[in-house]
């Protein structure tokens, strides 16, 4: 059968990521425990060689790596069966479905031994443990009340931050981790939730349905918060057998061609443009057409069942390249620079070390004084880039913060022709009945806050790509300036050993040459900071636009929301009341409407300007901050510890005698043995390329 080949070619190929990311990650720990015996045992001998920061990293990500699954984000609107989907592609019944939004609250879904679901709580209770049907009852809404909740901007449990569900199943157990989103257009509150989660997944799963191509807020929210990020997103279209069914002939096979041929030009039309990955048109590897509810009955009858003409074989095999051969991949490549750069590391200070074994204390000190020019030249190189990075810093803030201001207070040029693909059926009479005005005054405000979200989630866009574009050039400057360190560390080298420094072209690739924190500010130790994806942004091993949703999800554009509608939704009213009968007619009213709401705008746009352009300096400048605080880290870290190696010796030779032939001994066996693990990590990457051809 088609499906079962698929699936279990799926499971295969995760279960062999899955051995070789435990097979990497023991060899990681092996590398770092023997590092740190041989520095413990340095204590006693000649010292330690003050590899430290190797250390650090080595074991963050050994614990990454064993703790790694690929975590995919569900995204879709209510009533596009989300739900079904999910308990189709796990083969199980297990998450509500029966009615919609289903649960909600944002829910991860991943493996356990034992069924289980935990509430976490926003409010500082301990997490609550649920059995799998109270989870079902406590925790669905129906679509009236969610309706209701979307229009009064709450959520259904605000003191919910999210649920896990632990369930045996082997889709989890090979590595796979699910986070199961709220609907789109439910609370603003909840978009920002899911936003979290954007950043930090491997695989964005958007479930639209073939009976609603492209609605409004599903381009909205692709507009807003997926174009042009670099995000991976599949798109299922589900319910995509009830296109035959709604045909009043469903037998008519012309007429259903026809139906269908429509319909994917609409949603080609919509989904193509995030469907290039490098300029390269990977749309039909993107978009899904999906029969979830047909795939979920037969496999709730034989889990084994053919599911041939429901999309799924497609997809999952789709979705297994991506992710083990694109992915996986790129993750275990930093764990192998990582083994590499720590061996380098050791060799180089055994390396080192063996010379110096041989020298006595005066001679010691006098090679040592010797070498203080070019530790001068150090952390002078260190302050140039640390200068760059802050005059970068000040640069992209005032430009990002000018834009913001000048963005902002040129809203009112486009006002009336911007806000009338917003404006609500709405009834204006309905306005001077006591009775309707809660409600048009609510369809108005929702108006309101999509006009603002989409203007500046625009605007938001435009500077993401100009700190983008900022991080690449620090990128480069920092392989440029990584390149005069290691000149810098050659020459210390070879003055305090008296022999001239040689790379081993079978052990040393381009990449190695530069000094480790010249990677990580280059982008390619992202590991060893936790960044599971495996995905380096912007060039930069750390992930600076979490500091910016931060900042303009949560502070900046919430803020933005409230201060334009809060203030002049109340002035718009009194002029509404103002008008007179007369003005009432819809085409005249919906423009006086419309005349008013700008003038009111225009009013307040100054002072949103002011008070907002600060947050936006200040999330760009955190930005670099951020930037800046680990790469000075590590290169402190890197100059601390080569001095402290000599600095190591030096005390040992003046408090002890150090055995030469057993120091000899014991640094050519740990180098040995950190070459021997990195040996292992190198194989079982290969096999995995190998695998994958």
């Amino acid at each position: 059968m088609v499906n079962q080949v698929v699936t279990d070619k799926f499971i295969q190929d995760l279960e062999r990521v899955a051995q070789v990311r435990s097979e990497i990650a023991v060899c990681l720990n092996k590398l770092g425990e023997t590092i740190n015996q041989a520095e413990l045992a340095g204590d006693t001998s000649s010292g330690k060689l003050s590899l430290e920061r190797d250390l650090e990293d080595i074991f963050v990500a050994s614990k990454n790596l064993k703790k790694g699954v690929f975590r995919l984000l569900v995204l879709g609107d209510m009533k596009r069966g989300k739900s079904t989907f999910l308990n189709a592609l796990i083969g199980e019944n297990l998450l509500p479905s029966d009615v919609n939004p289903c649960t909600a609250v944002l829910t991860v879904l991943r493996y356990g031994a034992e069924k289980k679901v935990t509430i976490h709580f926003n409010d500082g209770k301990s997490p609550q443990i649920l059995d799998f049907q109270s989870f079902k009852y406590k925790y669905t809404i129906d679509p009236a009340e969610a309706k209701k909740l979307e229009q009064e901007k709450k959520q259904a449990f605000p003191d919910v931050d999210y649920a896990v569900v632990e369930y045996p199943l082997t889709l989890l157990e090979k590595g796979i981790e699910i986070v199961d989103s709220p609907g789109l257009n439910d609370t603003e509150a909840r978009n920002e939730l899911s936003l979290g989660y954007v950043n930090n997944c491997h695989a964005i799963l958007f479930v639209m349905r073939a009976s609603q191509p492209c609605t409004l807020g599903e381009r909205r929210y692709l507009e807003n918060y997926i174009k042009g990020r670099g995000l991976s997103v599949f798109f299922l279209i589900n319910a995509w057998d009830q296109v035959k069914e709604s045909l009043i002939d469903p037998d008519d096979v012309e007429e259903l061609k026809a139906s269908e041929d429509r319909l994917r030009q609409v949603f080609k039309a919509n989904l193509s443009e995030y469907c290039y990955v490098d300029g390269q048109d990977i749309y039909d590897e993107r978009v899904f057409e999906l029969s979830s509810i047909q795939a979920l009955r037969r496999r709730l009858k034989n889990p084994q069942a053919d599911l041939t003409g429901t999309g799924f074989a497609e997809f999952m095999g789709s979705l297994n390249t991506f992710l083990t051969r694109e992915r996986a991949i790129a993750e275990l490549r930093q764990a192998r620079t990582l083994a590499r750069q720590a061996v380098n590391h050791t060799r180089e200070a055994i390396g080192r070390r063996l010379p110096l074994l041989d020298q006595d204390v005066d001679e010691l000190k006098k090679r040592i004084d010797s070498v203080e020019p070019e530790f001068t030249k150090l952390t002078n190189i260190r302050d140039q880039f640390q200068k760059e990075i802050f005059t970068t810093r000040d640069t992209q803030a005032r430009k990002v913060s000018e834009s913001f201001r000048s963005y902002v207070l040129g809203l009112g040029d486009t006002f009336e022709s911007d806000f009338l693909r917003y404006q609500p059926e709405l009834n204006l009479l309905d306005f001077l009945s006591t009775g309707k005005r809660e409600a048009f005054n609510a369809a108005l405000q929702k108006a309101f806050e999509q006009y603002i979200t989409d203007k500046f989630s625009a605007w938001t866009l435009s500077a993401e790509k100009d700190i983008n574009v900022a991080f690449r050039e620090l990128s480069r400057s920092a392989a440029q300036y990584g390149a005069s360190y290691s000149q810098v560390t050659d020459q210390i080298t070879e003055k305090l050993t008296g022999k001239k420094v040689t790379v081993n072209p079978t052990t040393t690739t381009e990449d190695d040459k530069s000094p480790g924190w010249a990677k990580w500010a280059m982008g390619l130790l992202s590991l060893s900071r936790g960044n599971l994806a495996g995905v380096a942004l912007a060039g930069a091993g750390f992930d600076w636009k979490n500091i910016l949703l931060n900042y303009f999800t949560v502070v900046g554009i919430g803020g933005i929301i409230t201060a334009v509608t809060g203030v002049f939704l109340g002035p718009i009213g009194f002029a509404l009341l103002g008008l007179g009968v007369g003005f009432l007619q819809a085409d005249q009213a919906r423009k006086e409407l419309v005349k008013t709401a700008k003038k009111e705008l225009v009013k307040y746009l100054p002072q949103v300007a002011h008070e907002q352009s600060q947050t936006v300096y200040d999330a760009v400048r955190e930005c670099f901050d951020a930037y800046e605080r680990e790469v000075s880290k590590r290169i402190n870290d890197d100059i601390t510890s080569r001095k402290s190696e000599l600095d190591n010796l030096l005390k040992q030779k003046e408090t002890r005698e150090i055995n030469r032939e057993g120091e000899l001994k014991r640094l050519k066996n740990l180098q040995e043995d950190v070459i021997a693990q990195l040996q292992k990590i190198e194989g079982a990457y290969s096999n995995l390329l190998a695998y994958y051809g």
